[in-house]
């Protein structure tokens, strides 16, 4: 043998030691799950890749029967369908002389031409056999016939025979589109079928395969489990019968491998846990003994408690106080059960280290609590019934003096029969504002005096004096009713009552029921005294004038700023009242922002007539308060006596018709009574009430105004105004009711039932047709127009495109900002916004700027003078361009001739709205009207309709 050779024996052990630490590994729980998942991964990968491989070839196959055969017969199709394109207009082209459209034709061709020419390419390329190819081709053929007979047709002069060319080449062209699609369909029928056939085998050996994957999976699972499962069962059952204090239990062998290591390893534990609690538990009796023999004789009550609240010693004495029989066994016991006493329950609160308990026999108990190391506790308890009832007794005595005297309203002094305080209490040092330590018992009558005079510089009687009555009135403002009462024994008690915020709620009340709350200024009741004054001085020749003013926009400054603002306001109009009278006179508030003035000694209307000047100027300054800036007006109605009247009642009605009348004039300014004004008041009443009843009895009706479109040359909408048909005035116009339904808040049902009629009235004439209705401000301000125009539009079923409100420019004047949001609200419901009556007010444009309306309406007096050399014609014709600009429509108004009409047709006015189409007319007319307005305005006899 050569040096360098191996012997057999090494060689051999080289290649065996891999094998014999790979069958090591495998042994080993991780090697077995190891090949198990191997396994597994293998058979998920067979079944995998046989998938893929079906569903690849089901592709290829599906790809051939749309991307071929289905484009193929879309593009034929479409070539056909250009071919019918081309037919049609050719014979438009033969229907035609208009060389223009000629050309157009013949280009339409060339087009549609050359689609079928790609649209046929594209569906050659994509058949599937030679017959369909051959169909197309055939079909290509015929129509280029077709197209060479078409061009020649208009060569000859004896056409009929080409006709027939051209007919049979198209007849020809058609069979062979038909042909081709039938072709390529029947080729798409048959690769569907042969797709068909191979997703069954597929599916058929991609179910086989799972089957066979199925129970090898099943039989690795069965493999683990038996090797793996059960051993690990086994461990776990040991562990838990060693944690729950079961050391008593066999444990099984287990194998070589990790499961068989931690069973020897439980086996070791158990027998190292058993020999130490043995040891443990014959240490603690002992332990134990020897504690109770030296507890038992103490007088003391002691537990010990463990962490857990488990009582671990008592003494006897311990078992007395917890209730328990002598002999029963307490050890173990919880305190937290639910059956523990109340000492118990004592013991086992967190604050009770130092505490006192009372047991249910009526005992007291004294507990002390110390820690122990290993959380628990020891606890002490004593006996102290006889010291508890004791004290007890002391404290009640003490309590029922305290509780008598404290709780008393007045304050009190007890002094003996030397003169010496013995009892004072809490109130009496409140009063005087002394301290308690400044009182102490002993003190002498006197001493007890010159300290209350030294605090407030109040008198107290003589202790001799006998018993005695009165009030004394403090340095501080305050009041005290005092009493003196001599007692038996020769003693002296004195009391002392603050009634000082009972006379002032005395005087509160009293300048209350005369005097405004608000302002201080006096009330109603107090006003109508200061007249039955005067009135009784009028025998001496002293007439006076009564004046009621009334704020103008005061409800404005409320519902925009707030309460708070308007109190503040009606204080501070209040204050320049006063400034504005002398102080012989008398100004009230009689209610809300009413308020009213005597002015006596009055010898002329001018020196009324002055003060209210006087009054208007000064009050319509405006006023600054917390940081808004506020302008109100006030208007003042104001009479005279003994001439208009002689009676207080008399004096303030005839007042307040002439401040009626001063609102009804235009606000701020003043007027004197006259005797007609009352007859004109008692018809406005009779009106407001006519109104009322009117409504209800359906006396409103609705005509309606034509809207003429200049553009499509017809009428394009109405706008619809209420009429009142009185039972004894007859068709009242609403300029007279109007403005008094506003007032009296009748306009917020009334506009209701104008939305609902017109809506329902609309939705009988043709479609296109709108109808426009006019929305007061109240509405605005009541803000319930959103709800009226929801409720008209569900109720009418009426298109809202087809509702059209007008408003003008003083609903934006009243709050801008909520005035903005109620449009934006009716805006997105769909209904259009007009603004009427453009050009008269003095922010329209900024209007225009912030609400983006859908027409503006010039209005009448602008159109009214647009046939005369003024600036009116220049004004319509920058509001037409305005609306242009702005994307709006516009609308002039008041048309009444033919110029008129015309000159705003050429202007560019989109509609036009006048006597020239018609007055307003029932809802009857309404067909008329648009019949004979359907055609071309005539110059003569539609201008005199």
């Amino acid at each position: 043998m050569k040096f360098n050779e191996r012997p057999p024996s090494a060689a051999v052990s080289a290649w065996r030691r891999p094998i014999e630490m790979a069958k090591a590994r495998l042994g080993t729980i991780r090697g077995r799950i190891l090949v198990a998942f191997l396994i597994m991964s293998a058979i998920t990968a067979t079944l995998g890749l046989s998938a893929a491989s079906s569903i690849r070839r089901a592709d290829e196959l599906v790809s051939q029967t749309f991307d071929r055969s289905l484009m193929s017969i879309n593009y034929a199709r479409a070539a056909a369908t250009d071919f019918a394109a081309m037919r049609a207009t050719d014979a438009r082209r033969w229907m035609t002389a208009d060389p223009l459209l000629q050309a157009q034709l013949d280009e339409r061709l060339a087009t549609l031409q050359h689609a079928l020419s790609e649209d046929l390419e594209i569906a050659v390329e994509r058949a599937q056999s030679q017959r369909a190819t051959r169909a197309a081709r055939a079909a290509e053929k015929a129509v280029a016939e077709w197209t060479a007979t078409r061009r020649r047709l208009s060569e000859r002069s004896v056409q009929d025979l080409a006709w027939a060319e051209l007919d049979g080449a198209a007849a020809a062209a058609e069979e062979n589109f038909e042909l081709f699609i039938n072709y390529t369909a029947g080729d798409g029928f048959i690769y569907r079928q042969q797709a068909r056939e191979v997703v069954a085998r597929e599916t058929r050996i991609n179910l086989l395969g799972t089957l066979l994957a199925v129970l090898l999976l099943a039989t690795v699972a069965f493999y683990l489990a038996r090797r793996i499962m059960t051993p690990l069962a086994e461990a776990s059952k040991v562990a838990s019968q060693i944690a729950a204090g079961d050391l008593s239990g066999n444990i099984p062998p287990g194998s070589a491998d990790e499961v068989g290591a931690l069973l020897a390893s439980m086996g070791v534990m158990r027998d190292n846990i058993r020999d130490a609690m043995e040891q443990e538990v014959a240490q603690r009796v002992t332990a134990e003994a020897q504690l109770a023999d030296a507890l038992e004789t103490s007088r003391e009550g002691i537990v010990v408690v463990d962490a857990e609240g488990r009582i671990t010693l008592t003494n006897s004495q311990a078992d007395d106080y917890l209730g328990l029989q002598s002999g029963t066994r307490t050890r173990g016991a919880s305190l937290t059960a639910p059956d523990a006493g109340c000492l118990a329950q004592a013991l086992v609160r967190p604050d009770a280290d130092r505490s006192e308990q009372r047991l249910d026999d009526g005992r007291w108990l004294r507990i002390s609590r110390s820690r122990t190391q290993s959380g628990g506790f020891i606890a002490v308890c004593s006996d102290i019934t006889v010291l508890k009832e004791q004290k007890a007794d002391l404290e009640s005595t003490n309590l029922r003096l305290d509780t008598a005297l404290d709780n008393m309203s007045q304050g009190l002094c007890l002094f003996d029969g030397a003169g010496r305080l013995t009892v004072v209490n809490r109130r009496y040092c409140e009063i005087f504002e002394l301290s308690p330590d400044a009182l102490p018992l002993g003190m002498s009558y006197r001493a007890v005096a010159s300290l209350g005079t030294l605090a407030h510089e109040h008198q107290m009687p003589e202790r001799d004096a006998g018993a005695s009555n009165g009030f004394q009135h403090l340095s501080n403002g305050r009041v005290i009713a005092v009493s003196h009462k001599p007692v038996a024994g020769g003693g002296l008690v004195a009391t002392y009552e603050d009634v000082t915020e009972r006379r002032q709620a005395d005087a509160r009340i009293a300048f209350m029921a005369r005097h405004d709350v608000l302002t201080g200024l006096p009330n109603r009741a107090m006003f109508g005294e200061r007249i039955e004054e005067a009135l009784a001085h009028l025998g001496r020749g002293t007439p006076f004038a009564v004046l009621c003013l009334d704020l103008d926009r005061f409800k404005e400054v409320n519902d925009t700023l707030g309460h708070p603002v308007g109190d503040d306001l009606l204080r501070a109009v209040a204050d320049r009242l006063r400034a504005c009278v002398r102080e012989i006179d008398t100004v009230a508030r009689l209610g809300g922002d009413e308020f009213a003035v005597i002015l006596v000694d009055v010898d002329s209307p001018e020196q009324a007539a002055i003060l209210a000047r006087r009054i208007i100027e000064i009050v319509s300054e405006p006023y600054d308060l917390d940081g808004h800036d506020v302008a109100v007006g006030v208007s003042i109605g104001i009479c005279f006596a003994p001439g208009d009247g002689i009676l207080c009642d008399k004096l303030l009605k005839n007042a307040d018709v002439a401040l009626y009348r001063a609102k009804a004039d235009g606000r701020g300014i003043w007027r004197f009574f006259e005797a007609d004004m009352d007859v004109q008041l008692q018809a406005r009443r009779v009106l407001e009430v006519d109104l009322r009843e009117a409504l209800a009895n359906n006396e409103f009706e609705l005509h309606y105004q034509p809207i003429y479109d200049f553009r499509a040359r017809r009428v394009g909408g109405f706008e619809a105004l209420v009429r009142w048909r009185h039972p004894k005035r007859g068709l009242v116009p609403p300029g007279e009711f109007i403005a008094v339904a506003e007032e009296i808040g009748l306009i917020v049902p009334l506009g209701a039932w104008c939305l609902k009629t017109a809506c329902a009235e609309a939705m009988r004439w043709p479609d296109g047709i709108k109808v426009a209705v006019n929305v007061s401000a109240v509405q605005f301000r009541d803000e319930i127009v959103v709800g009226s125009v929801r409720d008209a539009l569900a109720e009418s079923r009426l298109p809202p495109a087809r509702l059209e409100l007008e408003i003008t420019e003083s609903v934006l004047l009243k709050d801008n900002v909520a005035t903005l949001a109620t449009l934006h609200a009716m805006k997105r419901l769909g209904v259009r916004i007009a603004m009427d009556d453009f050009g008269t007010g003095y922010s329209s444009l900024s209007y225009l700027r912030s609400f983006p309306f859908d027409k503006i309406k010039i209005d009448q007096s602008f159109v009214r003078d647009i046939t005369v050399k003024s600036d009116s014609g220049l004004i319509v014709r920058a509001v037409i361009g305005l609306g242009l600009s702005l994307g709006m429509r516009t609308t002039g108004e008041g048309i009444e001739t033919e110029v008129q009409f015309e000159k705003l047709r050429l202007e560019g006015c989109d509609e036009g709205q006048g006597y020239y189409f018609s007055k307003p007319a029932p809802a009857a007319m309404v067909p008329e009207m648009i019949a004979r307005w359907a055609d071309p305005p005539r110059k003569s006899s539609q201008s005199a309709a």
